[in-house]
């Protein structure tokens, strides 16, 4: 079963500028990393629209969707989404990984402490499909550090932040082979094989 981990950041590696939160999950100028997403700019306090993704930017999202099955993703992502309205805008069954399973949830979502049980339950979810890794940052680290990802999905924005949440923290060492490349004005996305 193959686990994809796939992330949206920019040039100089930020998955979010500063300040995210639920109401700005992207941080004070990070919702430029997903204009991809929905076809051009947005605001926070606008209507954003998910069908407007076209051209490279929606042949790349396509081919990523369909091969999930379930997904995990951190406690920080699920919050600065507003937990997606309270469903799951994914494929499958989501994983929501957090030190804080007692608190009150949403029962579309399931709740587990520990990446190995989270990445348990969503292969057990999955059935012959993938696995996803999305946001945050940390997640993916997580997963990448214990050797459990196959592919890295990366999507650049063309757009340098300066600051905010990186992806990649210097901890990590990889060999990464490109996949395939999808380039549109929004963004290049870029999957890669993880051969470590």
């Amino acid at each position: 079963m193959t686990t994809i981990a796939s992330i949206s950041m920019s040039v100089d590696g930020f998955v979010t500028g500063p300040d995210d939160r639920p109401g700005q999950g992207l941080g004070v100028g990070g919702e430029r990393l997903h204009y991809w997403v929905f076809g051009g700019p947005w605001t926070y306090d606008g209507d954003h629209d998910p069908d407007a993704m076209s051209g490279e930017d929606k042949a790349y999202y396509d081919g990523l969707i369909e091969r999930i099955g379930a997904g995990i993703v951190g406690r920080g992502m699920y919050e600065a989404a507003g937990a997606w309205g309270g469903e799951n805008p994914f494929p499958g069954t989501l994983v929501v990984l957090t030190h804080r399973i007692g608190d009150p949830h949403d029962e579309s979502f399931t709740f587990v402490d520990g990446l190995d049980r989270a990445l348990r339950l969503a292969r057990e979810a999955a059935g012959d499909k993938a696995v996803s890794i999305g946001g945050g940052a940390d997640v993916i680290r997580q997963a990448l550090a214990a050797g459990e990802v196959d592919e890295l999905c990366l999507s650049t924005a063309p757009v340098v932040l300066g600051t905010g949440k990186p992806l990649f923290d210097g901890s990590l060492e990889l060999d990464l082979e490109p996949l395939a490349v999808h380039q549109s004005r929004w963004a290049t996305h870029v999957r890669y094989a993880v051969t470590r």
